[in-house]
């Protein structure tokens, strides 16, 4: 007799994350919520990764550990390898330093199930500090909205979704608090997200978004680590990051020609060039950036001067457009 799929496949890569990797896999064990597969991996880590992860192999829930023998040097090579193996109708890509709340897939796999056309759905999170104490920042911007928290959540267009937020900043800013569909992907070219280091997962929540609704769950169910030194923390040291950046906005430029109109670019453009210019890198990296900027989405000194005048302008008209205001 043919073993049935799980409706959910959770994704765990890992490198040199040994010392969370335990509280990772056993938060994902502990789930009230059962019907899931459970995939391992690992980038040729150089920790004690290998030991704690072969620890859990005869457990049922465990379909595969995988152990490339070379690092990729890359995270969304990782989510593609994982993505390769999966079963499930759903995905949830548990990084190896975060953990969640027991009840994460129990919360947001009965809403996806409500919603057949939803592709994305996304939870709040906690950020925590390497030892697990909570860190005074809060990412999400509904827990300061009452109206918001008392729905428990909304389901929103995916292309509005990309418009109104997505365009200007990436919402979505942790794949641990992330449930997706996996059939959303089969009309999606995520090589370009593989080729990145730091920015793959905003093009990859975007193209996502664009093949359905986006679901945005009122709730704190997971924990996402922070750490004094990151990809993106170093990426941004080295202007990486801003690079990616500027390819991911050109990206949804080009896919959706007609929807984002000349004022939102222009707004994009001024708010990557203020960016810039408050960075703490050299004259010359900043010199760099500004050249990158203009390469890639045609931006300079006329569009941070407009995005000013609109921001002044703001205060006395409260319907102008914003990047916050403009988010759903």
């Amino acid at each position: 007799m043919m073993k049935q799929k799980p409706l959910v496949s959770v994704i765990v890569p890992n490198y040199n994350y040994a010392q969370f990797l335990r509280q990772r896999i056993d938060s994902i064990l502990t789930q009230s919520f059962t019907d899931y597969e459970l995939i391992l991996l690992d980038d040729a880590s150089t920790d004690d990764s290998r030991a704690i992860l072969e620890s859990y192999r005869d457990n049922p829930h465990v379909s595969c550990i995988v152990y490339n023998e070379q690092n990729t040097a890359s995270p969304f090579a990782q989510w593609q390898k994982g993505l390769s193996l999966a079963q499930g109708k759903y995905v949830w890509i548990a990084e190896s330093d975060d953990y969640a709340d027991a009840s994460f897939l129990s919360e947001v796999v009965p809403i996806m199930e409500q919603h057949p056309k939803a592709a994305v759905c996304f939870t709040g999170s906690r950020r925590v500090d390497p030892q697990g104490n909570t860190l005074p920042f809060d990412n999400d911007y509904w827990s300061r909205k009452p109206s918001l928290n008392r729905h428990g959540y909304r389901v929103l267009d995916g292309n509005a979704y990309i418009l109104h937020n997505l365009y200007w900043q990436d919402y979505i800013y942790n794949a641990s608090g992330v449930l997706f569909k996996r059939e959303a992907l089969k009309n999606v070219d995520v090589s370009m997200c593989i080729a990145m280091h730091c920015s793959g997962d905003w093009l990859f929540w975007a193209k996502l978004a664009a093949q359905g609704q986006v679901i945005e769950v009122y709730k704190k169910l997971n924990y996402f680590r922070s750490h004094p030194v990151s990809a993106s923390t170093q990426g941004g040291r080295n202007g990486t990051a801003m690079k990616e950046d500027f390819r991911v906005v050109k990206s949804m430029e080009e896919s959706f020609p007609g929807m984002i109109d000349p004022y939102r670019r222009i707004l994009r453009r001024g708010l990557f060039y203020k960016r810039i210019k408050r960075m703490n890198v050299s004259p010359a990296m900043k010199q760099e950036l500004f050249d990158e900027l203009n390469r890639t989405l045609g931006g300079g000194m006329t569009d941070f001067l407009l995005e000013r005048a609109n921001r002044y302008a703001g205060f006395l008209c409260p319907f102008l457009l914003t990047y916050k205001r403009d988010r759903l």
